[in-house]
């Protein structure tokens, strides 16, 4: 590790792994280091799809977080970068059978040039059935992460660690930077300003029309896995965490996806009513997320989740004194009439509300047809069209 990038501390830490701040050492950029333990079945399979999806972003897209490379942890003290276009073996085999699988080292080498996509073929075939509660994985301490050994040659520290069978503890993704912190964090230690409000759901909409294009489905999309950097020329924001992603085997008519999923995945207050009542859905489940973001951006619409004292953006149905995620409440109501911009009164500084076409293009977002919805190739049109007429 450290002969290639430096770790300076630990910036996020959450239910699969760890990121830290780091350098590379040879030009000195930072770069964030998520480290995730390869402890379960459920989890590699949940970190192969965010591998694989980053891969396909290629870095061509300014709103998606980029990929630096991927490191594999054999060792206590081993790291091994891995090519490109390959999986682990011992990885997909986890998956697939159910356990954490040991490798040979003889057969790990026989396999390392393997075309990862006949891995992740063999990985969509198997059942749809992904975890749903993250709150059981441990993620490991930081006394863990890789250290130069004292007192210890290189040769016989690598023939120590590659002695027996060998299998991957963890991966290592390094991407890019983002200083601003998730758009939760930034949006709201910030006052209200509508010309960044409308920057950020411009990016957002360009982000999801590239992802779509590309036959990937976030399916967790929420301000939480959007991360921001700061610049003088306003914010940037990246979408990121792709564990819950999926990507499509053939794109259809125009370019997209139609693929069907139906695994119950994602954040409530961000799922699209068809996900909420268990059917099977399509790509617009994340135009529907979409939906609740801008509402919450455009109009600083906050909440807090329970056991927590931070406030996060999000749109919501008041039922008395309980909250309901839109998703849930339109399950049980397709006909519900949403208020768009809100009614009721709130505490200030609060943004101007926004005009006629945005709340228009609001509406559509969020129908409950997820078929009414404008699709991601569409969409980006329509929010440059809207703010342009809002703002004659």
């Amino acid at each position: 590790m450290e002969e290639l990038y430096t770790l300076e501390r630990e910036v996020g830490r959450g239910s699969y792994g760890v990121v830290f701040e780091g350098h590379m050492v040879k030009t000195g950029q930072r770069v964030a280091i998520k480290r995730l333990p390869c402890i379960s079945p459920e989890c590699i399979e949940l970190y192969l799809q965010e591998l694989w999806a980053m891969r396909a972003t290629a870095k061509n897209h300014v709103n998606v977080i980029a990929l630096h490379g991927c490191l594999r942890q054999t060792g206590p003290r081993t790291l091994l970068p891995l090519k490109p276009g390959t999986l682990p073996q011992d990885l997909v085999e986890s998956v697939l059978k159910g356990n954490v699988v040991r490798v040979p080292e003889t057969q790990e080498r026989s396999h390392s040039h393997s075309n990862a996509s006949n891995s992740v073929s063999r990985l969509q075939d198997r059942q749809r059935q992904r975890l749903q509660d993250k709150t059981n994985l441990i993620t490991p301490d930081d006394d863990e992460t890789p250290q130069r050994p004292r007192n210890r040659t290189r040769r016989s520290q690598r023939a120590a660690e590659h002695r027996g069978p060998l299998r991957c503890l963890a991966l290592w993704l390094v991407m890019e930077f983002c200083d601003g912190g998730d758009l939760n964090q930034y949006l709201l230690s910030r006052p209200p300003d509508s010309q960044r409000n409308y920057s950020v759901v411009q990016q957002l909409s360009s982000a999801v029309a590239f992802l779509h294009g590309l036959g990937i489905t976030h399916r967790d999309l929420k301000p939480d896995n959007v991360l921001v950097c700061d610049t003088p020329e306003g914010p940037v924001v990246k979408v990121a965490d792709f564990g819950l992603s999926k990507m499509a085997e053939g794109l259809g008519e125009s370019g997209r996806t139609r693929q069907h999923f139906s695994s119950t995945c994602g954040s409530e207050f961000y799922m699209a009513p068809e996900v909420w009542g268990g059917l099977s859905y399509t790509a617009q489940a994340d135009i529907f997320s979409l939906g609740v973001m801008f509402w919450a951006v455009l109009e600083r619409i906050t909440f807090l989740e329970d056991g927590t004292t931070q406030e996060q953006l999000g749109a919501y149905v008041c039922k008395g004194r309980w909250l309901l995620p839109l998703g849930s409440a339109m399950w049980e109501n397709a006909h519900l009439r949403l208020c768009i911009p809100v009614k009721f009164k709130r505490a200030p500084p609060l943004p101007p509300p926004p005009g006629p076409a945005v709340c228009s293009l609001l509406l559509d977002m969020l129908a409950a047809d997820p078929d009414a919805r404008p699709p991601a190739d569409r969409l980006e049109a329509r929010v440059h069209s809207a703010l342009r007429e809002d703002s004659c």
